[in-house]
């Protein structure tokens, strides 16, 4: 994928996957 100048360093698939980790580590911080 290519970068646009215009952007702030993130796509939204970037920005989706970082949501899904954090969702991720709270569901484990939870559970354990």
């Amino acid at each position: 994928m290519k970068y646009s100048p215009g952007k702030k360093g993130f796509t939204l698939i970037e920005l989706l996957i970082v949501v899904a980790i954090i969702a991720i580590l709270s569901k484990g911080r939870i559970q354990a």
